[in-house]
This record gives C-alpha cells, sequence and structure tokens, in this order.
C-alpha cells in the first residue's frame, strides 16, 4: 500500500514515462516468478508484461537451441581461400575447393567457397557435348590410351613456335612436351621414341589428320606394339582429351607468359608440366592429381573448416607466382 501511494503520486504529477529497456524486462520477469504478479503491476498493462515473458522464453531456447544450417567457415579459413584465389588468378571455384581438400585437407564445398569468393572469379564458359559412342570407347579404354596434338606459341619477337603435347588419358598426366620451329615427322617420331616408355600398357594413340601425323609417324606408333587412331574430319571432339589439355595449358599458363626464345618456352613448359602433373587437381580425377607429388593427397582435418592450432599455410610460387603450391607447417 505505500508504494502504490508514492507511484499513485508519481502518476498524477505527469511525469514523463520513460521506456522500459531489455535489463528492466527481464528482472521483471525473473522477478515475477517468485509471486503473484497481476495485483503488483502499476506502471504497464498485463498484456505488454505477458509479451515480454513470451519474448523471453523464444530468447532462452533460442539461446538453446542448436543453429539451424551449416556451421559459420572460421574468419581465418575465409581469408585462406581468398588468399589462394589471388594468388592463382587462372582457377575457379571447382579448381579452388580441390587445391584445399587436396593440399590442405580442408574439406569444403565449391559453393561455400564461391560465396566467399564471387567478386574475385571471372565468369566461366559452359563447352559443349561431343558424340557418345566414341566418348564411350575413349572412357573404356582411357588408361591405355595416349593422345597427341600440337599447339602453337608466338614469341616475343613474333617467331612462331610448335609445342608438341603427348598425354596419357587415363591419369591425365602429360607424359612429354618439346618445342620446335619446324616440325616434321622425323621429329614427332623422335618424340615419341623419349614419351613413350620400353614397358608400357598402352593399345592405342589418337591424333588428328595432320600432315605432320603421315604414315611414317603411324609407323613408329605401331613399332611400339600401339594402334594409331586418327581423328574423323572435321571433328576436334575426337581428341577431346588432349584439346582438354592444351586449353588448360593456354589458360593456365601460355596466356599469361610471353616466352622470348625457344629455350625459354621450353623451360616454362618444363616448369608447368611438373606442376601440373605433381600439384594441380583435376576435377575428372575425383578430383585428384595425375602424379601426387609426395604427402599428397593431405590428409583430411579433424575440423573440416578449420586448420589445427599451431600450424599455418606455406604458399610456394610456381612460374613466378602465377600459380602456388601449398603445404602445412608448424608456426612459428
Amino acid at each position: 500500500l505505500f508504494l502504490r501511494k508514492q507511484l499513485g503520486l508519481y502518476e498524477e504529477r505527469e511525469a514523463p514515462r520513460r521506456r522500459t529497456d531489455e535489463p528492466f524486462r527481464r528482472s521483471m520477469v525473473f522477478l515475477s516468478r517468485f509471486f503473484d504478479w497481476c495485483d503488483a503491476l502499476v506502471i504497464v498493462k498485463p498484456a505488454t508484461f505477458v509479451g515480454w515473458q513470451r519474448e523471453g522464453f523464444r530468447q532462452y531456447w533460442k539461446w538453446r537451441s542448436r543453429r539451424m544450417g551449416r556451421p559459420e567457415i572460421p574468419a581465418e579459413t575465409v581469408a585462406l581461400i581468398r588468399r589462394i584465389v589471388s594468388e592463382n588468378i587462372t582457377l575457379g571455384q571447382e579448381k579452388i575447393t580441390e587445391v584445399i581438400r587436396l593440399q590442405l585437407g580442408l574439406c569444403l564445398s565449391p559453393r561455400t567457397v564461391a560465396k566467399y569468393i564471387r567478386d574475385l572469379l571471372p565468369p566461366q564458359g559452359h563447352g559443349g557435348r561431343g558424340d557418345q559412342r566414341w566418348a564411350t570407347f575413349v572412357r573404356s579404354h582411357a588408361k591405355a590410351i595416349v593422345a597427341m596434338d600440337f599447339v602453337t606459341v608466338v614469341s616475343a619477337t613474333f617467331r612462331v613456335y610448335y609445342v608438341l603435347v603427348v598425354m596419357e588419358i587415363g591419369s591425365r598426366k602429360i607424359l612429354h612436351t618439346n618445342v620446335t620451329a619446324n616440325p616434321n615427322a622425323e621429329w614427332v617420331c623422335r618424340q615419341l621414341r623419349e614419351a613413350i616408355p620400353d614397358k608400357h600398357g598402352y593399345r592405342f594413340l589418337i591424333h588428328d589428320r595432320d600432315s605432320i601425323f603421315s604414315s611414317k609417324v603411324d609407323d613408329v606408333i605401331r613399332g611400339f606394339g600401339i594402334r594409331p587412331l586418327k581423328t574423323p574430319v572435321r571433328a576436334p571432339k575426337a581428341n577431346a582429351f588432349c584439346e582438354r589439355v592444351i586449353g588448360t595449358l593456354r589458360r593456365d599458363c601460355l596466356d599469361y607468359l610471353i616466352p622470348f626464345s625457344e629455350n625459354h618456352l621450353r623451360m616454362i613448359l618444363r616448369e608447368y608440366v611438373d606442376f601440373y602433373n605433381h600439384h594441380r587437381p583435376h576435377s575428372s580425377l575425383g578430383p585428384g592429381i595425375p602424379d601426387p607429388a609426395e604427402g599428397l593427397p593431405a590428409e583430411p582435418q579433424p575440423d573440416r573448416h578449420r586448420l589445427p592450432e599451431g600450424v599455418k599455410a606455406v604458399s610456394t610460387p610456381v612460374l613466378g607466382g602465377l600459380h602456388h603450391t601449398y603445404t602445412l607447417e608448424e608456426a612459428a
């Protein structure tokens, strides 16, 4: 009664009302648990006070309940993702995901990676589909098929060089590359002798109908116990795997570097092929690496989205920083 008299005087004087804050509401809801609050309520309406109780109930169970959806990616992992993208300007979200998985052991989805790098990635194109019967044949015999083709490169002095690429379809491994300014059948035969080992399990070698791949070249191929397969006229997709490797070679390397000489181009190719075979992820392999370097692929981390305490990702530049490889080392 004493408190009510004082509150009545407060209301008679028409003092300006203060807006209640969150700590006041929580304390009032907490105290109401210990007595019948209906008769003691003066400054707010009962419906308002009931609303405070319900809001407190929602907040309590929101705090107790497990957060829905995927776990949040740690800030240091987001920074690492963006760093890898900035250091490898030719890679898209799928390839970045594979690099992180195979070289660092973190399991992230391409969609998760894309969320943090949309502002860093160029738009990607889309390819078409080739003849399914030929594609089925190639897939069924992939481990026994070798393919080869040429790619042209223009030097800083505007001289045209021809790069022969020989690759194994099953593993996507580049078996051999070399450069010449004057390609001919004799030169191709010498390259094949260097590319094909004495003991091999290859049954077919795919090449196009370029005049350089003459009957003399086919005879040398047969000498290895391999059957040459010439692609049909105007059917570049028949040698799609080698064309894809050459496209990757251009997009990852040759489009960004201008060779000064034949020897310089040969050095560039040697360094890129080492990176391609031993470090670069390939989606079609699972993802996987054609001939992985020691320690790859990395073991998955206990926390899929975070590196262990005391461990850091160390990058090694390839081709002057055009690409990078990653290893885990103890933090200093």
